[in-house]
Parts: structure tokens; sequence; C-alpha cells
């Protein structure tokens, strides 16, 4: 929607447009890293006071808790002025209730674990000082990373935050190895005038605080809803037959992609029943490798060295043939190779009644179909011949002389009227 709340730059606007609520959104859905705080409006009735520890979320996605003490009537969206080590800084209420207990649990806070409070709710006065501190971030990052150039250091500034109060500021950067940034903080703190925190991430936080979007078309799921980040490695992408491509596996962090192991599970739990197949398979006709297995169908492609086709085979069937050759068998080819139970299925009567229409729709259907030949139209087409008589003695025999015509006997010659072929023309 792009309201104040939006931690995302370049929004710039202090109205959402789309609910209008002025930055106090209650579903959130501006913001990144957001949570719906589907309990906001249910009551507990196990207690009468509700839990006082709220949530706050900062820029980045970065969320901390804070004690309510004072009672201050919060909404989702909120802008908080909240208490810091050294100074105040500004936040968004992002979850209050129930929620954040069942939150805090989840990340296991030891009991020690030290929450600041909640000061005031931000007025027009801090939010307009606030966004003077913001305007200078894109400012200082290029300047740091000139500097970081000078002193040839090697790391990368990927984000800069100001506090509120104007007073420090967090540096985020990463490194491959361990740096020694004691002079760069002497001068960024004698040219700037601030407190200075260099703060190391990973690249894959890297890549969720400035975000972007995935080969799949949406947004970097580490900049919209994960923060947990687990270790993925090539393994993940052999169990699922991807293409071992350093390009198409790696996302936008430069490391793999975390949705690597989103279906992983799924692929282990299919790959169970299938065999692992250590050598070729050996034949009469030859050795036949392994080129292409299909998990979910259970059908296993070899091809021979000296030929370019692949046969599929079903499980069953390597299986068979594995274990043939451990008795020292070699099958003529891994065609004729059949389990019983397909044997049994090839035999049944429904399959020969297959087999059956195939072979008729082959042949014509069956039926020996013979076309009559059409006779060719002659001078005497429509003279019926006579039973038993021939076509050449009615019309006669012609002289020696050359002559074809027919004779006036032959001329005048009445049809039988017993003739098969009268009876037809009747």
């Amino acid at each position: 929607m792009g309201c104040s709340s939006c931690s995302s730059s370049g929004c710039g606007s202090s109205k959402a447009s789309g609910c209008n609520s002025n930055g106090g959104c209650a579903t959130g859905g501006c913001n990144r890293l957001n949570s719906f705080d589907w309990l906001s409006h249910m009551g507990i009735p196990e207690s009468n006071t509700r839990y006082d520890i709220i949530e706050v979320r900062f820029k980045g996605g970065r969320k901390e808790y804070f004690r309510n003490s004072q009672n201050h009537v919060l909404t989702t969206g909120d802008a908080v002025v909240v208490e810091m080590p050294s100074g105040y800084h500004i936040g968004y209420v992002s979850m209050q209730g129930e929620l954040v207990k069942l939150q805090i649990k989840k990340k296991n806070l030891p009991d020690d674990y030290e929450i600041k409070t909640i000061q005031r709710i931000a007025s027009a006065k801090d939010l307009e000082k606030f966004d003077q501190a913001k305007a200078r971030e894109m400012a200082t990052m290029y300047r740091v990373r000139e500097i970081v150039i000078e002193q040839k250091l090697e790391m990368k500034l990927s984000d800069v935050e100001y506090q509120a109060d104007n007073t420090k500021a967090t540096f985020y950067y990463s490194a491959e190895e361990r740096v020694d940034f004691r002079e760069l903080i002497k001068v960024l703190a004698s040219e700037f005038k601030i407190r200075v925190e260099m703060k190391q991430i990973s690249l894959r936080q890297e890549a969720g605080r400035i975000g972007g979007i995935g080969v799949c078309g949406r947004e970097l799921c580490c900049s919209t809803w994960l923060t947990d980040f687990k270790n993925v490695n090539t393994n993940a992408a052999r169990y699922q037959n991807l293409s071992l491509n350093p390009v198409k596996l790696s996302g936008q962090c430069g490391r793999l992609k975390c949705c690597l192991n989103y279906e992983l599970d799924t692929y282990m739990e299919a790959l169970k029943g299938i065999p692992e197949v250590e050598r070729p398979l050996l034949t009469e006709k030859g050795e036949a490798k392994l080129q292409k297995t299909d998990i979910f169908k259970r059908i296993m492609w070899f091809g021979y060295q000296e030929e370019s086709t692949w046969i599929p085979l079903t499980v069953d069937q390597v299986k068979l043939i594995i274990e043939l050759n451990k008795q020292g068998i070699r099958p003529a080819d891994l065609v004729e190779t059949e389990t019983k139970e397909e044997k049994v299925k090839n035999k049944s009567p429904e399959n020969l009644e297959i087999d059956i229409k195939k072979f008729d729709r082959s042949n014509g259907g069956g039926r020996n179909f013979t076309k009559k030949k059409k006779k060719k139209p002659g001078n005497n087409t429509n003279k019926p011949v006579g039973e038993g008589q021939s076509l050449s003695s009615q019309q006669g025999q012609a002289p020696q002389g050359g002559s074809s015509k027919p004779t006036n006997s032959n001329r005048n010659a009445k049809p039988n009227p017993n003739s098969p072929n009268r009876r037809r023309h009747q």
C-alpha cells in the first residue's frame, strides 16, 4: 500500500494509498516481514490485564520488544519513541497482545533479557526530526564507501541506519574475513559528528535488507517472511535431479537458494523405494548405465554406450536385474526383463482383448473388403448377355477381312427372359 510506516525506501507518502489510515494500518500489509495480529480483537478470559510487552519494527525488518509500562493505547502501525542505550529511536508497532508472548517463547529469549520501555507515542515534531535523519543515510553510505576504498578494506557496506535523535548511526557490512576498521571508525566519527556502530551481517541478511525480485517473479523470501536462514548444500539439488549449474542455483545473495530446502523432504520420502545404481547393469547386449530417474513416476532410464536411445525401466525391473547380476546371471536385454506381476498383467484377458482390437484396426477391422472392378463403357453396354453365353459369342466372330461389326442375326437377337441380368434390369 505504501504508507509512512513502510520500511522500503522511496515511499515518501504520509497517507496510506490503500486503506487511508495514515500509517496505522491494522493489517500491517505494507510492512516488510509483517505479521498479522489475528488475536488483537480477542480477549483472553483467564487474565484481566493485557500483555504489556509490544513488538516494534525498525528499518530493514529488524524487530525488538519493549514494555508498555505507561499503558499507552496503541494500534498496529503507530510510531512510538522507544528507549535506546544511547538516546532514543522511533519504531512502528508490529504486534501486541498474546501473540507477543508466543513470539518471545518461540525465540527462547533468556529470563534475564533486558526489555526497555516505550517512552511515548511519536509526535509530529519527532517524525519530522526522524525524516531529517533518514535523509542523511544515502549520502552517508556513498561517502563511507569512498573512504573504505581509500583505506583498502576488504568489506562491503550495504546499509546505513541513523538513530531518530540523529546522534548515532549503525553501518551494516559484509566481509569474507576479519576486518580491522578501528581507523575507519575514527574517520567516520570525526567527519559525521556521530557515534558509530559497525555491524557485520551475512550475505543472506544483506539480500534481505536490500530486497529484490527472484527468478520466480515474487519478492525475495528473505525480505518478506523468512527470518531463520538454514544451511543449504548441493545435495539438495542432487536429490531433486536439478542441474548443478551455479548460475541457476544461486540467489541474489550469491549463495544457494533457500527454496531448495522447501521440497527436499518430499523428494527424500519418494526416494526411499528407489534403488541406488552404483554400477552399470550387465546384460548380454552390453552394459547399460543410468541416465535419468523420474522419482515420482518411479521410472529409471538406462542406455547402452553404443546407442543413443534410452530404455525406460520400472523400479521392480531394475531391482530384478540387480539381483540377477549379483547371482552372475545376465539377461538377454533390458526390454525382455519383466517381473512376475508384469507377466501376469500382460497375459490378462483385458490386455489380450486390447491387443486383438489393435490387430484388427491395423488390418482394416478384420474384414476383407474387395472392391468390384467397374467395366469400361463400350458399344454394347446396354445389351444384356444371355444365360450361358459369353460376350464374344453374342457379338459374333469378326470376318477375316478385318471388319469387327456384329452380324444381323446377332443384332436382332432377343434377350433371354430367364437371365439373371435380365431380372436385375427389370
